[in-house]
């Protein structure tokens, strides 16, 4: 997406992250061994354990604040207007790490920040407009690893999604968890979302609403095809994805497939200059969607932008919507 948006977890704290406690191990502290994983489809080797990551956005930020990694950070970029971190489990991470920039990473403050690992994704930091990619990084010494979310998969210049979503969160913590020797961590983390995430699916209604995604737009809405967090979040809360089809992550589609396709509930992104009320009521008012189910029965549902984009929250967002889902059938 265009402009993308943590008590932290000490190195041998206890994991509490989704509800799941677990004893952690240290983290590793050498930094002579090379590491080498599998990012977007490429075998990347890594000569040492990072000691300055920088980061992209709030849901890359805090995949590392949940694995205990804050101290292995150098500052992260992410806009303001991600929603409040006050009640977030990582929010110690935010106040430990420093905010390098309120809009997206550049080359300048990278650099500045002595940067020695770039944690971002397609659209979630690299762009090619303005020439910070991942290439030109590696050409001024500096590694990346890229949110699998947002791996580019070859059907177009610039589609996204590899694999599905909630599989893309549990790569990157695996490949995050063998990088920094916290292995053990990243291994509980994921145990403790599956556990969330089946006992959500095991509520899942016999008869499956069909839900739109809404992130913005009005000539256009922007959305999320099968390869963006929100189809697995939707598919995982007992609803079915209407955009299922487009090979692609967060995507425009056109406002005529929205009606054809006749949604039972219209899931809001919240994040950005207009608010979630202000684009509900454009929903509920915009002609062509009258006669939509969601519309006529105001069946609206808002979550967070860091619940919809690939992080450590997706669990959480998957009970949500999924008690959401079942209150709307009754």
């Amino acid at each position: 997406m265009r402009k993308l948006l943590p008590a932290a977890l000490a190195l041998a704290a206890t994991l509490t992250a989704s509800g799941c406690g677990a004893t952690v191990e240290p983290a590793e502290s050498t930094t002579s061994h090379a590491v080498t994983l599998t990012n977007c489809g490429r075998k990347v080797t890594y000569d040492k354990v990072p000691q300055r990551v920088v980061t992209n956005d709030v849901g890359i930020t805090e995949l590392m604040f949940a694995l205990g990694l804050e101290d292995r950070m150098a500052g992260f970029a992410m806009p303001d207007d991600k929603g409040d971190l006050n009640g977030v489990p990582w929010k110690d991470g935010y106040d430990r790490v420093k905010w390098l920039s309120k809009d997206q990473l550049t080359k300048e403050n990278v650099l500045d920040a002595r940067a020695d690992l770039v944690f971002a994704g397609w659209n979630y930091g690299f762009r090619e407009d303005s020439g910070f990619t991942p290439d030109a990084l590696h050409k001024l010494g500096i590694p990346t690893y890229t949110l699998t979310e947002s791996c580019r998969n070859g059907r177009t210049e610039t589609s996204r999604g590899i694999m599905p979503p909630l599989e893309a969160l549990y790569t990157d913590l695996t490949n995050l968890g063998k990088l920094f020797g916290v292995e053990k961590r990243a291994a509980a983390l994921i145990a403790g979302f599956r556990k969330e995430v089946a006992a959500v699916h095991d509520k899942a209604p016999a008869e499956r609403p069909k839900v739109f995604l809404y992130d913005s737009g009005q000539d256009q809405p922007f959305t999320s095809g099968r390869y963006a967090a929100p189809e697995q979040i939707i598919s995982e809360a007992g609803g079915v994805n209407v955009m299922h089809d487009v090979d692609d992550s967060w995507t425009t589609v056109g406002w005529e497939s929205v009606v054809e396709r006749d949604p039972d509930v219209i899931v809001i992104c919240d994040y950005g200059d207009v608010s979630a009320e202000r684009k509900k009521k454009f929903l509920l008012s915009y002609a062509p969607l009258r006669n939509v189910s969601a519309v006529k029965h105001r069946r609206i549902f808002v979550l967070d932008y860091v619940d919809l984009v690939e992080s450590p929250r997706n669990p959480s967002a998957i009970a949500r919507l999924g008690a959401y889902l079942r209150s709307a059938q009754r």
